[in-house]
């Protein structure tokens, strides 16, 4: 179910004397309507159905609100237009229903030129999103090959049992690639051994899942890690950017569903994120997992934060060719 956002959320600091040079996003962001010019569109996927089937720790279904606010105090670097496009709420437990919604939703903003940024929620959203993207993808550029490349500690290619969950996105976008005889592009970054079965490495071999493990990426290393994923993103024509927050270590990122023991820090992930950016391919991109019922003075809130802000700023460049 499609609900607009309490505009209320996005309220903050007001710096009158900077003129349009002190403007912020809660001072730019307007509801999306019919008549809404292309722009930056930020859509929340308020749900822990996925993370609850998964038997991790609920309360990401808080997650769009408190990142909402936390962005609301960002400053506005960009000259595109900033919109709300509501939620996509799960009803019922029918977390099915709400992915095919998010997808149409996804899908539709993408057809009207908009750039989704897509806040969860667990990352049951993928399943969603890949549905969207994949849509826009058949009905605008038939043909054309999607790579995602996943930010995670987790691989989240576990077989449905009965129901998908906040673990099997990508194991059922494989099987729906494969449904439709299309590649399965799938690189995750940060996977970590802690965090995943030899049976989940296994699967992921079989699938053909590009994989850089979390104790990969150091300083003397991050050139090659760059290398990696510009290889990686050469070989397709658009990308689907999803940021698992737990991929952070724990005293970065508290406020997930599996905090994670060793992680990637925050300072090597940010030109990592940098090099998916400037590839021009990146055409949706959300973040899941954060859970503010863990939240430590808004640690985590903060820093997914600053992520929307390194995306957004990356976005209005390739805004010509969205």
């Amino acid at each position: 179910m499609l609900k607009m956002t309490d505009m209320q959320l996005w309220q903050g600091r007001i710096d009158t004397e900077d003129g349009a040079a002190g403007k912020r996003w809660h001072q730019a962001i307007k509801p999306l309507d019919s008549k809404s010019t292309p722009g930056l569109a930020v859509l929340g996927f308020p749900s822990d159905e996925g993370v609850r089937r998964n038997k991790g720790r609920i309360g990401a279904a808080k997650g769009p609100q408190n990142l909402r606010l936390a962005m609301a105090n960002l400053p506005k670097t960009f000259s595109m237009s900033l919109h709300d496009a509501g939620d996509v709420t799960v009803e019922n437990d029918d977390l099915e229903s709400a992915q095919s919604t998010l997808g149409a939703r996804i899908s539709e903003l993408m057809n009207s030129r908009h750039f989704p940024l897509l806040l969860g929620g667990g990352h049951e959203i993928a399943y969603g999103s890949y549905q969207g993207i994949a849509r826009w993808i058949h009905t605008h550029h038939s043909g054309s090959t999607l790579g995602i490349i996943n930010f995670d500690a987790h691989l989240d290619l576990r077989l449905p049992s009965p129901q998908g969950s906040s673990g099997t996105p990508f194991y059922q976008i494989a099987k729906q690639c494969g449904a439709t005889n299309q590649a399965f592009n799938y690189l995750c970054i940060g996977a970590a051994a802690t965090a995943n079965t030899p049976a989940l490495f296994r699967r992921a071999e079989e699938l053909g899942v590009h994989t850089i493990a979390d104790h990969e990426i150091t300083p003397w290393r991050i050139a090659n890690v760059q290398q990696q994923i510009k290889t990686f993103i050469e070989e397709v024509d658009f990308i689907y950017l999803t940021i698992d927050l737990d991929v952070f270590p724990a005293a970065t990122m508290p406020a997930v569903s599996a905090p994670a023991g060793r992680g990637v820090s925050f300072e090597l992930f940010e030109p990592l994120l940098d090099t998916v950016l400037t590839s021009n391919k990146v055409r949706l991109a959300d973040m899941a997992e954060f859970n503010p019922s863990f939240d430590i003075d808004d640690h985590g809130a903060r820093t997914a934060a600053r992520i929307a802000f390194q995306i957004s700023n990356a976005v209005e460049p390739l805004f010509e060719n969205i």
